[in-house]
Protein backbone atom coordinates (compact mmCIF):
# COMPACT_ATOMS: atom_id res chain seq x y z
CA UNK A 1 0.00 0.00 0.00
CA UNK A 2 0.78 3.77 -0.75
CA UNK A 3 4.32 4.50 -1.65
CA UNK A 4 6.37 1.13 -0.76
CA UNK A 5 3.15 -0.54 -2.56
CA UNK A 6 4.11 1.48 -5.68
CA UNK A 7 7.69 1.07 -5.81
CA UNK A 8 7.67 -2.63 -5.32
CA UNK A 9 5.22 -2.99 -7.81
CA UNK A 10 7.48 -0.58 -9.83
CA UNK A 11 10.72 -2.46 -8.58
CA UNK A 12 8.90 -6.32 -9.52
CA UNK A 13 7.65 -5.27 -13.05
CA UNK A 14 11.86 -4.35 -13.86
CA UNK A 15 13.34 -7.80 -12.43
CA UNK A 16 10.37 -9.51 -14.87
CA UNK A 17 12.14 -7.00 -17.78
CA UNK A 18 15.51 -7.83 -16.81
CA UNK A 19 14.70 -11.34 -16.11
CA UNK A 20 12.97 -12.09 -19.95
CA UNK A 21 16.04 -9.84 -21.43
CA UNK A 22 18.39 -12.17 -19.80
CA UNK A 23 17.21 -14.91 -20.38
CA UNK A 24 16.88 -14.36 -24.46
CA UNK A 25 20.81 -13.97 -24.59
CA UNK A 26 20.98 -17.61 -23.32
CA UNK A 27 22.44 -19.74 -26.21
CA UNK A 28 21.10 -23.41 -24.34
CA UNK A 29 19.46 -23.63 -21.37
CA UNK A 30 21.00 -26.57 -18.94
CA UNK A 31 18.34 -28.44 -16.35
CA UNK A 32 19.66 -30.62 -13.44
CA UNK A 33 16.05 -33.01 -13.65
CA UNK A 34 13.64 -32.83 -16.45
CA UNK A 35 11.30 -31.33 -13.65
CA UNK A 36 13.53 -28.06 -13.78
CA UNK A 37 13.32 -28.22 -17.91
CA UNK A 38 9.72 -28.12 -17.46
CA UNK A 39 9.65 -24.93 -15.53
CA UNK A 40 12.34 -23.29 -17.93
CA UNK A 41 9.93 -24.64 -20.77
CA UNK A 42 6.92 -22.77 -18.97
CA UNK A 43 8.72 -19.42 -18.02
CA UNK A 44 10.67 -18.71 -21.53
CA UNK A 45 9.53 -21.12 -23.74
CA UNK A 46 12.60 -22.38 -24.35
CA UNK A 47 14.10 -26.51 -23.83
CA UNK A 48 16.62 -27.14 -21.94
CA UNK A 49 19.14 -30.50 -21.82
CA UNK A 50 19.17 -32.35 -18.68
CA UNK A 51 22.28 -33.05 -17.42
CA UNK A 52 21.62 -34.28 -14.11
CA UNK A 53 23.66 -33.07 -11.00
CA UNK A 54 27.25 -35.51 -9.86
CA UNK A 55 26.53 -37.60 -6.78
CA UNK A 56 29.23 -39.00 -4.85
CA UNK A 57 27.82 -42.51 -5.22
CA UNK A 58 31.32 -44.24 -4.49
CA UNK A 59 32.04 -42.48 -0.76
CA UNK A 60 28.83 -44.55 0.23
CA UNK A 61 28.90 -48.23 1.42
CA UNK A 62 27.00 -50.62 0.42
CA UNK A 63 24.97 -52.53 3.32
CA UNK A 64 22.20 -54.63 2.15
CA UNK A 65 21.43 -56.09 5.58
CA UNK A 66 19.28 -52.92 7.11
CA UNK A 67 18.19 -52.63 10.97
CA UNK A 68 14.89 -52.02 12.15
CA UNK A 69 14.50 -47.95 11.82
CA UNK A 70 13.37 -45.73 9.39
CA UNK A 71 15.58 -42.38 8.43
CA UNK A 72 15.07 -39.29 7.26
CA UNK A 73 17.94 -36.20 6.63
CA UNK A 74 16.98 -33.09 6.18
CA UNK A 75 17.49 -29.34 6.68
CA UNK A 76 14.54 -28.61 9.46
CA UNK A 77 12.68 -26.25 7.67
CA UNK A 78 9.06 -25.62 7.42
CA UNK A 79 9.23 -26.55 3.24
CA UNK A 80 11.29 -29.65 4.00
CA UNK A 81 7.63 -31.47 5.34
CA UNK A 82 9.54 -32.83 8.26
CA UNK A 83 6.27 -31.75 10.55
CA UNK A 84 4.73 -33.93 8.31
CA UNK A 85 7.00 -37.13 8.27
CA UNK A 86 7.01 -36.74 12.37
CA UNK A 87 3.22 -36.81 12.57
CA UNK A 88 2.96 -40.06 10.52
CA UNK A 89 5.14 -41.78 12.22
CA UNK A 90 3.90 -40.80 15.64
CA UNK A 91 0.75 -42.64 14.23
CA UNK A 92 2.57 -45.78 13.10
CA UNK A 93 4.59 -46.47 15.55
CA UNK A 94 7.57 -47.59 13.79
CA UNK A 95 11.39 -46.45 14.67
CA UNK A 96 12.23 -43.00 12.70
CA UNK A 97 15.31 -41.22 13.11
CA UNK A 98 15.58 -37.74 12.31
CA UNK A 99 19.07 -36.16 11.56
CA UNK A 100 19.28 -32.34 10.74
CA UNK A 101 19.21 -28.95 11.73
CA UNK A 102 17.37 -26.15 11.36
CA UNK A 103 14.63 -23.45 12.61
CA UNK A 104 12.41 -25.98 13.38
CA UNK A 105 14.50 -28.38 15.60
CA UNK A 106 12.90 -27.39 18.87
CA UNK A 107 9.52 -27.92 17.43
CA UNK A 108 10.39 -31.61 15.45
CA UNK A 109 11.65 -32.27 19.15
CA UNK A 110 8.70 -31.55 21.07
CA UNK A 111 6.17 -33.32 18.48
CA UNK A 112 8.81 -36.39 18.78
CA UNK A 113 7.00 -39.42 20.26
CA UNK A 114 9.40 -41.78 22.00
CA UNK A 115 9.50 -44.30 18.50
CA UNK A 116 11.51 -40.91 17.39
CA UNK A 117 14.68 -39.80 18.13
CA UNK A 118 15.53 -36.19 16.97
CA UNK A 119 19.63 -36.32 16.54
CA UNK A 120 20.21 -32.78 15.13
CA UNK A 121 23.25 -32.29 13.13
CA UNK A 122 25.16 -35.04 12.89
CA UNK A 123 28.73 -35.45 10.73
CA UNK A 124 28.80 -36.95 7.95
CA UNK A 125 30.18 -40.43 8.85
CA UNK A 126 27.69 -40.92 11.17
CA UNK A 127 25.06 -39.41 8.87
CA UNK A 128 26.08 -42.32 6.18
CA UNK A 129 26.25 -45.29 9.25
CA UNK A 130 22.64 -44.41 9.51
CA UNK A 131 21.92 -44.48 5.51
CA UNK A 132 23.29 -47.87 5.45
CA UNK A 133 21.48 -49.47 8.14
CA UNK A 134 18.17 -47.94 7.75
CA UNK A 135 15.42 -49.86 6.33
CA UNK A 136 14.28 -47.10 4.48
CA UNK A 137 14.80 -43.73 3.65
CA UNK A 138 11.95 -41.56 3.88
CA UNK A 139 11.71 -38.03 2.43
CA UNK A 140 8.69 -35.73 2.20
CA UNK A 141 9.09 -32.29 0.31
CA UNK A 142 8.99 -31.17 -3.40
CA UNK A 143 13.13 -30.99 -5.17
CA UNK A 144 14.36 -30.41 -8.36
CA UNK A 145 16.52 -33.51 -8.20
CA UNK A 146 17.21 -34.14 -4.56
CA UNK A 147 20.59 -35.99 -3.85
CA UNK A 148 20.00 -37.56 -0.84
CA UNK A 149 17.32 -39.95 -2.39
CA UNK A 150 20.27 -40.86 -4.80
CA UNK A 151 23.03 -41.07 -1.71
CA UNK A 152 20.70 -43.70 0.21
CA UNK A 153 20.47 -45.79 -2.62
CA UNK A 154 24.08 -46.44 -2.97
CA UNK A 155 24.28 -47.68 0.14
CA UNK A 156 21.11 -50.00 -0.82
CA UNK A 157 18.89 -48.80 1.26
CA UNK A 158 15.03 -47.83 -0.42
CA UNK A 159 13.60 -44.80 -0.84
CA UNK A 160 9.91 -43.89 0.14
CA UNK A 161 9.82 -40.24 -0.91
CA UNK A 162 6.45 -37.64 -2.23
CA UNK A 163 6.44 -38.56 -6.07
CA UNK A 164 7.16 -35.53 -8.08
CA UNK A 165 9.53 -33.46 -8.92
CA UNK A 166 13.11 -35.14 -8.79
CA UNK A 167 11.68 -38.18 -7.11
CA UNK A 168 10.04 -39.13 -9.88
CA UNK A 169 13.30 -39.13 -12.19
CA UNK A 170 15.71 -41.06 -8.98
CA UNK A 171 13.51 -43.31 -7.54
CA UNK A 172 11.82 -46.57 -9.15
CA UNK A 173 8.28 -47.03 -7.89
CA UNK A 174 7.96 -50.64 -6.92
CA UNK A 175 4.24 -50.35 -8.56
CA UNK A 176 5.70 -49.01 -12.04
CA UNK A 177 8.88 -51.15 -11.89
CA UNK A 178 8.40 -54.35 -10.35
CA UNK A 179 11.34 -56.50 -10.67
CA UNK A 180 14.12 -53.66 -10.61
CA UNK A 181 12.19 -51.30 -8.19
CA UNK A 182 14.42 -48.53 -5.61
CA UNK A 183 11.43 -47.54 -3.41
CA UNK A 184 7.48 -46.21 -3.02
CA UNK A 185 6.10 -42.63 -3.94
CA UNK A 186 2.53 -41.02 -2.55
CA UNK A 187 1.18 -39.05 -4.33
CA UNK A 188 0.28 -36.22 -2.04
CA UNK A 189 1.92 -34.74 0.75
CA UNK A 190 -0.90 -35.37 3.72
CA UNK A 191 -0.26 -37.42 6.78
CA UNK A 192 -2.47 -39.75 5.33
CA UNK A 193 -0.57 -40.82 2.36
CA UNK A 194 2.65 -40.97 3.97
CA UNK A 195 1.04 -43.74 6.73
CA UNK A 196 -0.57 -45.35 3.69
CA UNK A 197 2.96 -45.83 1.83
CA UNK A 198 5.14 -46.53 5.23
CA UNK A 199 2.23 -49.69 5.91
CA UNK A 200 2.74 -50.89 1.83
CA UNK A 201 6.62 -50.78 2.21
CA UNK A 202 6.27 -53.04 5.05
CA UNK A 203 4.49 -55.43 3.15
CA UNK A 204 6.29 -55.37 0.40
CA UNK A 205 9.95 -55.02 2.17
CA UNK A 206 11.26 -58.64 0.65
CA UNK A 207 10.56 -56.73 -3.06
CA UNK A 208 13.41 -54.73 -2.91
CA UNK A 209 16.63 -55.24 -3.57
CA UNK A 210 19.52 -53.37 -2.64
CA UNK A 211 21.58 -54.38 -5.80
CA UNK A 212 19.03 -52.60 -7.79
CA UNK A 213 19.55 -49.43 -5.52
CA UNK A 214 22.83 -49.56 -6.25
CA UNK A 215 22.88 -50.04 -9.75
CA UNK A 216 19.98 -47.21 -10.04
CA UNK A 217 22.58 -44.81 -8.17
CA UNK A 218 25.42 -45.46 -9.90
CA UNK A 219 23.83 -43.50 -13.26
CA UNK A 220 23.93 -40.55 -11.31
CA UNK A 221 28.07 -40.90 -11.06
CA UNK A 222 30.56 -37.98 -11.32
CA UNK A 223 31.68 -39.90 -14.31
CA UNK A 224 28.16 -39.88 -15.98
CA UNK A 225 27.83 -36.22 -15.03
CA UNK A 226 31.54 -35.49 -16.73
CA UNK A 227 30.84 -37.41 -19.75
CA UNK A 228 27.55 -35.70 -20.19
CA UNK A 229 28.28 -32.04 -19.29
CA UNK A 230 31.37 -32.45 -21.62
CA UNK A 231 29.31 -33.59 -24.42
CA UNK A 232 27.04 -31.00 -23.83
CA UNK A 233 29.65 -28.22 -24.04
CA UNK A 234 30.85 -29.93 -27.04
CA UNK A 235 27.84 -30.03 -28.90
CA UNK A 236 27.57 -26.10 -27.70
CA UNK A 237 30.97 -25.30 -29.49
CA UNK A 238 30.10 -26.78 -32.07
CA UNK A 239 27.07 -25.51 -32.85
CA UNK A 240 29.23 -22.05 -32.30
CA UNK A 241 31.92 -22.93 -34.69
CA UNK A 242 29.44 -23.97 -37.78
CA UNK A 243 27.40 -20.62 -37.04
CA UNK A 244 24.53 -21.96 -35.72
CA UNK A 245 24.82 -18.99 -32.38
CA UNK A 246 26.45 -15.91 -31.80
Amino acid sequence: KGLQGVFTRYLLHRLRQWDVISANRVDYFMANSKHTARRIWRCYRRPATVIYPPVQVERFQFQPQKQDFYLTVCRLVSYKKIELIVQAFNRLGYPLIVIGTGAQLNLIQQMAKPNIQVLGWQPNDVVDQYMRDAKAFVYASCEDFGIALVEAQACGTPVIAYGVGGALETVRDLRQYPDSATGLLFSAQTEEALVETVEAFEQSRNQFNPDMARLNAAQFSPKQFQEHYLGFVEHCLQQFQSGNIS
